[in-house]
Order: C-alpha cells, then structure tokens, then sequence
C-alpha cells in the first residue's frame, strides 16, 4: 500500500479576462488572464486546489482541446466577470456598453459542453450562472434595470458585494435540499440575469422581491451535478452571518467532484 498521501480534488476555474488596452500601465496594456484571490482562497481553505483555465489568444495555434483541459479536472468552477455577448444567445447589443465579451464566451461555453459530454460537475458563479444558461440555449435580460419594470437594485458599484438582497429557495430545488430552508439573504454584484430558462434547467432560487432568478440546476433526467448561482459565495466573509453560508455548496461540489475523480 502507498504511503504517498492522495492528491487535492483538482477544480478547474475559468480565467478572467483583461484584453489588450494600451492606456493600461499595468503589464504595458497586454492582454491577462487572471484568477481573483477570493476564488482561490475559498477552495485551497475546502482543500482542494483550484486551477485557472487559460484561453487562447487569437494567434496561438491551439494543441490542447477543451475536452482535454477539463478531462484533466475532477470540477469546473465558470467564474464571475465581464457581461455576457448578446451575439450569444442570438441578440444584438442595446448599448454599446453592454457589448459583453464574445471571446470569453465563446472560450466558456466550450468549458461547459466539455464538462456535460465528459461528466465533470460544473458549477456556474455569477456571470458563470448566466454563461451555463446562454450554453444550454437560454436568453438573458442584458439589463435588469431597464428591461424589468419594478425590479431591485441588483448592482451597487459602492456597495459591491455588501449589496445584499433576500432570495426564495423554491420547495424541491437543490439549494432547498441541501441548506433546508426557504428564505435566504445573498449577496449581489450583477446587472443582467437569466430571461428565458434554457431547456433542461431548473430554477432553485429567484429574488423574493422581483422574481429574477437567482439559481437553477440541471434537471434533464441525469444523475449530473451542474449548478448555478447567481451571487458570489467566494466573496462571503466569516462575519456576515446574515448571508446563506458557502459551507453547504461548496461541500455538496466537492463531493460531485470526488465522486468524479473516484471513476478516473
């Protein structure tokens, strides 16, 4: 028997994007990958090692599929960040700013088909929630504020993540199941969100005020872990004890992602 002490789980996050910008200073305007330092911790402090997923740029003769990079990963985690290209869900943008990030997307979506074909958990954060949406055949609102008549403020850029707003766990879903309760305070960093449900998903979780979801899950007939949340659990720190804790999903992934690694 080996004493060797078994390797940490392997979860894959999605890179954040900074393209090419040459009035930035930092790294001379190059373009970056990056991943945030909260995503990070909040794995390595669970035990399990969190790897960013690179992109490929434009130019770079690509060697390595994206079967392959996720093959290699016992979970793929699809991180917050940029909007969402409208382009994806076959939509043009309703303002320039809102253009979103088609590369990432693109790059993201192939993340996620991978994942689904391979059998790798998947749970989408945030922008990640919206892109396993989009991936699946859904739509989104490009802006809450001015597509939902009476809907909260869900972006404070003050504020951050210290936007807070109460959530309804719908009787049934999966985050019902594992925190047992149907009211809930989150955290909320977004302007867009889920407008039309892709085929296959479920919802488990909408805003108790408007009703813009706020989490869904696979619901297609299989046995697959793919979740969605719409707010940032990485971001949630010890003493906000009003906010639905991180613990339960993140212990609920990590146990899809070695039942994953158990079968390799």
């Amino acid at each position: 028997m080996s004493d060797q002490p078994s390797r940490p789980l392997r979860v894959g996050v999605s890179a954040n994007w900074m393209h090419a910008d040459p009035e930035r200073t930092v790294y001379n305007g190059r373009p970056l990958l990056y991943m945030e330092q909260s995503m990070s911790d909040w794995f390595l402090a669970a035990g399990a090692l969190p790897l960013m997923i690179p992109a490929p740029s434009p130019t770079c003769e690509v060697a390595i599929t994206a079967e392959q990079m996720v093959g290699a990963l016992d979970a793929l985690v699809v991180a917050g960040g940029a909007d969402v290209w409208p382009g994806s869900y076959g939509e043009g943008a309703l303002r320039p700013e809102w253009e979103g990030d088609r590369r990432r997307d693109e790059a993201e979506i192939a993340l996620i088909r991978a994942a689904l074909a391979l059998d790798v958990p998947v749970l989408g954060i945030c922008r990640g929630h919206q892109v396993l949406n989009v991936a699946l055949g859904g739509t989104l609102f490009q802006d809450i504020a001015t597509q939902v008549e009476g809907a909260l403020r869900h972006r404070d850029a003050e504020r951050y993540a210290g936007s807070i707003h109460e959530v309804t766990f719908l009787e049934g879903g999966y985050l019902h199941r594992i925190y047992g309760q149907v009211q809930a305070f989150i955290n909320s960093v977004h302007h867009q969100a889920i407008k039309d449900l892709a085929p296959g998903l479920r919802v488990t979780a909408r805003s108790t005020r408007d009703s813009i979801i706020e989490g869904v899950q696979l619901d297609d007939g299989s046995d697959r872990w793919v979740v969605g949340v719409q707010w940032h659990p990485e971001f949630q720190r010890p003493e906000q004890v009003e906010l639905v804790p991180a613990a339960p999903l993140m212990n609920d992934f990590l146990k899809a992602a070695r039942r994953r690694a158990s079968t390799r």
